[in-house]
């Protein structure tokens, strides 16, 4: 499985966890800690943040980048590492982190994903909050700068608020 269709799996994930919003690895954003996630999202006021890793090698590297060595600097209330099956196991992960292994047509949750209400009891991290309003005002400038800032005005018309 490539990391790209890993970043696919993930905003998938993310979506079935109730993220209304959610940003894969294509978008980027110039943060303060150089943070790029593979996908991020958020819902009710929470964040969740999953990095994919196709190869044992990239996630040993992950370990070293520093806003993983000072948890503080990085983003997600929840944070997850999606990779195949075994590849990492959850005694490897960085505190507070789950695991989420892709199988051909599911995606286990192998290690720390909540049950609903947990979502917001049980939050394992804070999640930089100031490096998350620079990665949404980042996206949102896109829109005024293209010139579709206005229709976040307009009411929804396909079921649901945002």
């Amino acid at each position: 499985m490539t990391h790209d269709e890993l970043v696919i799996r993930a905003e998938r994930w993310l979506k079935s966890m109730g993220c209304g919003v959610v940003f894969n690895d294509r978008f980027r954003a110039a943060t303060h800690s150089g943070e790029q996630p593979d996908a991020i999202g958020w819902r009710d006021g929470l964040s969740i943040l999953v990095e994919c890793k196709a190869t044992r090698g990239d996630f040993l590297a992950d370990k070293k980048k520093p806003f993983r060595v000072a948890s503080s600097l990085g983003m997600g209330d929840w944070r997850f590492m999606m990779c195949p099956p075994g590849m990492i196991a959850p005694d490897e992960l960085p505190a507070g982190w789950g695991l989420l292994y892709v199988h051909h047509k599911k995606v286990e949750k192998a290690h720390g994903v909540p049950t609903n209400c947990q979502w917001w009891t049980k939050k394992p991290s804070e999640g930089n909050k100031r490096i998350e309003t620079q990665v949404m005002y980042s996206a949102l400038r896109r829109l005024s700068i293209r010139g579709h800032f206005e229709t976040i005005y307009e009411p929804i018309t396909t079921g649901g608020e945002a």
